[in-house]
């Protein structure tokens, strides 16, 4: 599991990013953690470019684990994703 590259891009208020934070620690899953109302100027403007080009709608949880995107807080998809089996 260790070979996954793993990307949250989450906002501070957002209870769906938390739960998906939760959901990746508990699967002891190194990740990169981005709260992108955190962020300021063009950094910001960078990573939203970023998460619109793989969701337009640029809505958060957006995650990114490998080469596959999920939006939203899907536990199935995310465990899948990682290659863990429940």
């Amino acid at each position: 599991m260790g070979n996954n590259k793993t990307i949250l891009y989450a906002l501070s208020t957002c209870s769906h990013c938390k739960s998906t934070k939760k959901l990746l620690n508990q699967c002891n899953v190194e990740y990169e953690y981005i709260e992108v109302d955190d962020l300021e100027g063009e950094e910001r403007k960078a990573i939203l470019a970023d998460i619109r080009a793989m969701n337009p709608r640029c809505s958060f949880p957006t995650i990114k684990i490998n080469d596959i995107v999920i939006v939203g807080y899907r536990e199935q998809q995310i465990m899948e994703a990682l290659g863990i089996n429940e």
